[in-house]
């Protein structure tokens, strides 16, 4: 799955990730072009998963 492709999937998810991680915020999941590793970071520090583990998640949703 490329970049982009999970951009779009994210966008799909990103609703019922913020309800999985309750930590988890508007601005943690919205990103700019260019930004969807910032985010991953963002999400990395709230959830304590690896980017790896959050882009496999969000491939699977």
């Amino acid at each position: 799955m490329n970049q982009t492709e999970l951009e779009g999937k994210w966008n799909q998810v990103k609703g019922d990730f913020k309800q999985k991680y309750g930590k988890v915020t508007d601005d943690d999941t919205t990103f700019a072009d260019g930004k969807f590793d910032e985010m991953l970071g963002r999400l990395q520090e709230k959830t304590g998963k690896a980017k790896e583990e959050l882009k496999k998640e969000i491939a699977e949703w």
